[in-house]
């Protein structure tokens, strides 16, 4: 196959076909971006999904295992063993989340870059697995701290590549499927780390480091498949064509930084409204701290938590990734941000564990939505070229969203309550309802399945 030239070049070498007459946008409103409708014939399928978001789900399946076994006790164990406060709490959760994001643009950028999407998801995988055995031996906040950087880093770094990978697989007219069944595998996985974390926590005799060490474990077997099982797909001499009608020219637009302007009105407005809907979810943290101090106080059910959050979104995940498919993704989102003011709504009057329970149900249902939504619709809106640098720009956006929100939290739960996080998170959830309904108005998100 002849090596294709670079489409800035070829624009100002030949006049005829130069882009110069119409504006960045006005080219995505006139174009038609051609890829692929099914998955390369050499990928194997399950139920009409490729073995290879199989394998993805599996590995998240044990990461989360592990990660909710660890991060379930992880706040407590800051607060009651090493004496943190919730100042401190924010703040720490905050600045890893900022590092997690920051790290997932900076993969997504370098695995469009180097064409090579599984080098650096193991390079960020191993840093996940040292970070359990690095916070099985901490004593004291500094390493607590360096353990839960480490594992954010390492999270942030397979992220963007892993989420690009199932994109560059999924059939066309599968994508929220492909995507809902690798977040239902992944909620699959928290939802048996809750329960194991009870039980190892029964077992160690409340010894936080002993069940620290035990987390380990499953993420070392996530590791072994990364390494010796999943194969990615193919990325040498790709390109994306483009048609425009406004031409009557076909374009190719390979990765390069020059042609991110290439993403398109389309995706910016889907990161617009992803802020300002990130910026009502704080972490999940604040959850378990707030359970723990309003309802149940033995720390053994923290765990409780995390199981009925990961069962909502593991309820939601899948069947709207296949509704997403057929139907408008973007009035799905706008069901999830109200869930999400319901869910605020019942934890903040919460007088009795059941409506406790309940509010934390929702939350895990309005994650489901909402993460397979706005995966779904950057994959749809996206050059394939550009697709770990767009997942990466989505990324970094929560990453100041999410700090901002952990920041706020902090506050409010030091000066009032950690209850009264919840009020605040509604009141931001509900401007981001009016938000978005203008945006919707003013047609400022592009839905293929409109």
């Amino acid at each position: 196959m002849p090596k294709q030239d670079n489409f800035l070049s070829r624009c100002q070498a030949d006049s005829e076909n130069q882009l110069d007459r119409t504006t960045i946008e006005q080219f995505h409103k006139d174009s038609e971006i051609v890829t692929p409708s099914s998955p390369p014939p050499q990928l194997k399928t399950i139920l009409g999904i490729p073995i290879t978001v199989w394998q993805i789900g599996c590995m998240m399946l044990l990461m989360n295992l592990s990660y909710v076994i660890a991060y379930s006790f992880s706040g407590l164990y800051i607060k009651n063993i090493l004496g943190a406060t919730a100042l401190s709490i924010g703040l720490l959760e905050g600045l890893c989340e900022t590092v997690s994001y920051l790290m997932k643009l900076c993969s997504g950028v370098i695995s469009d870059w180097l064409r090579k999407r599984k080098a650096i998801m193991i390079f960020g995988y191993g840093f996940s697995v040292v970070s359990k055995i690095m916070l099985g031996l901490s004593s004291t906040f500094g390493l607590v701290f360096t353990s839960k950087v480490f594992e954010r880093f390492g999270n942030g770094m397979q992220a963007s590549p892993r989420d690009a990978i199932v994109a560059d697989v999924a059939p066309h007219d599968k994508i929220g499927a492909s995507y809902g069944l690798k977040r239902s595998l992944a909620h699959t996985g928290s939802v048996l780390g809750g329960l194991l974390g009870i039980l190892t926590m029964k077992l160690t005799d409340g010894n936080f480091q002993h069940v620290f060490l035990i987390a380990a474990c499953p993420a070392i077997v996530a590791f072994v498949i990364l390494v010796f099982f999943l194969k990615e797909p193919e990325q040498k001499n790709v390109t994306t064509q483009v048609i425009s009608e406004k031409t009557k020219s076909n374009k190719n637009i390979e990765f390069s930084l020059k042609n991110i302007k290439y993403l398109g009105k389309p995706f910016w407005s889907i990161i617009a409204i992803n802020v300002a809907f990130m910026l009502a979810r704080m972490d999940e943290q604040f959850l378990i701290l707030n359970y723990n101090e309003s309802f149940v106080h033995d720390i053994y059910l923290a765990p409780t938590v995390m199981i009925i959050m990961n069962i909502g979104a593991l309820s939601a995940s899948y069947p709207c990734g296949r509704i997403g498919d057929k139907t408008n993704r973007s009035k799905l989102l706008l069901i999830g941000v109200v869930v999400l003011v319901m869910s605020d709504l019942l934890m903040y009057t919460a007088t009795s564990t059941f409506m406790m329970y309940c509010g934390i149900l929702l939350w895990g249902v309005q994650t489901g939505v909402s993460q397979n939504v706005f995966y779904s619709l950057i994959a749809e809106n996206v050059i394939p070229s550009f697709r770990g640098t767009a997942l990466g720009i989505y990324w970094l956006t929560n990453a100041f969203a999410i700090f901002t929100a952990n920041f706020t939290a902090g506050h409010v739960a030091h000066w009032f309550s950690y209850k009264t996080v919840f009020l605040s998170s509604g009141i931001i959830a509900s401007l981001t309802i009016f938000i978005f309904i203008w945006m919707l108005s003013k047609g400022f998100t592009t839905n293929k399945n409109k």
